[in-house]
């Protein structure tokens, strides 16, 4: 079969490989989809540790063609979503029910193949039903939507909130609905991109800024300003060093700042911690999908969350390589590969 392998720091590669064989508890997946992410590319850069050579691609659904011994509950035919994060169930943390900060955690497409691929193999402890009438391509977003969910239930966003989402990416459009869906009533995005700001108040935001043309912290929090004091919640969702400064002044005094964006392995900002301890913020890391997958699945099952108009390029496995050494083009969104297309 074919697949797109990492095979080292800045080296990524169409080969040829052994399609694989579902063991005992998995089951073998025909690719239909899978979503290029930032973290790909972070991994191409060397920018986020994994363990090649692998094969990327984590943000995948597809139809299960084989089944392996001890599979109840699934069958050949069925379409699913795989969550890629495996945890071992067995170290403090998982004990703990923190199964995201695992200390054994492995991840598909990371430190094992994934979903750039004809085929994955994929533990039925991971896998979740999606509906066959439901648009193939729309199982791609099922991954990203149950990081952003854990966003949400971090911040603790509560009917009548204000929020500030920070990066128009497919993140950030997703978290503008989550945040409207928990009872958020003001909903500002803060993007350099027009057709992003226009795409997320026709998604939910009731407003959105440009921070190229004024000063956000001030167009936000002043007197006279979108949230005058400032936003209940924060959320950054552009994993950039400027964006993750910005944030803790854009919350009120007493507000809540998520960090959910991913920003190189080893980047560092400057943060002033008085205006933290002065203002008792609460400043919160989200780190991947613990438990929040099924949530994810059930949501693009039922079509509450928006995706179709997130979808900016679909591609075949021959344009991937290309598609993960270059930085994203502008105003895109969300590339999805699809291993069918020639």
């Amino acid at each position: 079969m074919r697949a797109v392998r990492l095979e080292s720091v800045g080296n990524i590669f169409l080969r040829e490989v052994e399609k694989p064989v579902a063991g005992p508890g998995e089951l073998l997946v025909r690719i239909e989809v899978c979503g290029i992410c930032g973290t790909d590319r972070h991994l191409f850069l060397g920018e986020f540790p994994s363990k090649p050579p692998v094969t990327l691609g984590h943000e995948f659904s597809g139809i299960v063609e084989a089944v392996g011994a001890d599979t109840p509950g699934f069958r050949v035919g069925m379409r699913v979503t795989g969550d890629p994060n495996i945890a071992c169930g067995r170290c403090v943390h998982c004990q703990r029910g923190r199964i995201n900060l695992c200390e054994n955690l492995r991840a598909i497409g990371i430190h094992r193949d994934g979903g750039f691929a004809e085929y994955v193999v994929l533990p039925i402890k991971q896998a979740f039903e999606l509906p066959l009438d439901l648009d193939p391509l729309h199982g791609a977003f099922c991954e990203p939507l149950a990081c952003c969910l854990h966003g949400i239930d971090l911040a603790e966003i509560k009917a009548g909130s204000s929020v500030v989402v920070l990066g128009g990416g497919v993140i950030g459009l997703l978290v503008v609905q989550l945040a409207r869906l928990a009872g958020a009533t003001s909903v500002v995005l803060v993007t350099r991109h027009p057709g992003k700001r226009r795409l997320a108040e026709t998604l939910g935001a009731t407003a959105s800024i440009d921070p190229g043309a004024s000063d956000a912290i001030n167009a936000i929090t002043a007197k006279d300003g979108l949230l005058p004091g400032g936003a209940d919640v924060v959320i950054e969702c552009a994993g950039v060093a400027e964006t993750t400064r910005q944030s803790t002044r854009m919350a009120r005094s007493g507000g809540t700042v998520v960090v959910l964006g991913v920003m190189p392995q080893g980047e560092k900002i400057e943060i002033e911690p008085f205006d933290i301890l002065f203002r008792e913020l609460k400043v919160l890391g989200s780190f991947i999908n613990p438990f929040t997958h099924r949530r994810a699945a059930e949501l693009i099952a039922s079509g509450t969350i928006k995706v179709a108009p997130l979808i900016s390029q679909k591609i075949g496995l021959k344009d991937l390589s290309e598609a993960v050494a270059h930085p994203p083009r502008s105003g895109d969104i969300k590339v999805l590969v699809l291993p069918g297309l020639s």
